[in-house]
């Protein structure tokens, strides 16, 4: 049941988005602006990483697309609640679980799209990078969009109104991806900021896509990037699934 629930949440959600086709391509935009307007300034320039500047960049980018993306997932919530459709779905006998799910897979099916669109246009400018590289930079967006949209639905449930969600979401994600190395490697950076950098689990996810498009598959960053993005989407589905089920969504 729980499957053909989350299938049914699932096909719901995707339907609308794919009504949406506008705000589907608009997604992507401000990541495609960065790779335009600021890949070129850093060519040639010593990154203090392996790779072209491209394999620096690029990464960073996928990860700002799921990050930013899946963050402000919660506004819809938010609107349902408003429009007295979180109400109508707590009578059925839907797994509060698959409320969850269905939602959370739908936004990364959508960002991974995305995804593969700042890919093919990077590759375009100049990005050079192994297949197997590429689909891992996918499978981490997928399951950081599954993390954060899953922590974003649990606070939109809570709130009630975008007034108040807001707030809280912008003063997490911007010192997140100043301090995760989305731009730049944090080996760049002063010696305490790196340090910092470090309490940020996003920063570990940007190592370890960065390594796998340069094909190191087995590095320690691709190890811990891969054990921090599997625990925090298990960590925060859980969170998620909990207060789904405390406020009888």
């Amino acid at each position: 049941m729980l499957l053909h629930d989350t299938a049914l949440i699932y096909g719901r959600y995707l339907r609308q988005s794919l009504r949406s086709r506008f705000a589907l391509l608009f997604g992507v935009l401000m990541p495609l602006l960065y790779l335009l307007f600021f890949g070129p300034l850093l060519t040639d320039l010593p990154l203090g990483a392996r790779g072209t500047s491209w394999q620096v960049l690029v990464p960073g980018l996928l990860l700002q697309l799921g990050l930013f993306g899946a963050a402000f997932a919660g506004f819809t919530i938010i609107m349902e609640n408003a429009q007295g459709v979180v109400e109508r779905m707590q009578v059925t006998p839907v797994s509060r679980l698959a409320l969850l799910l269905g939602r959370v897979l739908r936004d990364a099916t959508v960002f991974v799209f995305q995804a593969v669109l700042l890919v093919l246009a990077a590759v375009v400018m100049g990005l050079h990078a192994p297949l197997p590289g590429v689909l891992i930079g996918f499978a981490f967006v997928a399951l950081l969009t599954v993390s954060l949209g899953s922590l974003s639905y649990a606070l939109a449930m809570k709130v009630r109104t975008p007034q108040e969600f807001g707030p809280v979401i912008n003063a997490l994600t911007m010192p997140s991806m100043l301090l995760s190395g989305l731009m730049l490697p944090m080996t760049l950076a002063p010696a305490w900021l790196d340090v910092l950098s470090h309490f940020v689990p996003f920063r570990y996810l940007v190592d370890a896509v960065r390594d796998a498009y340069v094909g190191s598959y087995t590095s320690a960053h691709m190890l811990y990037g891969a054990a921090v993005a599997v625990g925090f989407a298990a960590l925060a589905v859980t969170v998620g699934t909990r207060v789904f089920r405390t406020t009888g969504a």
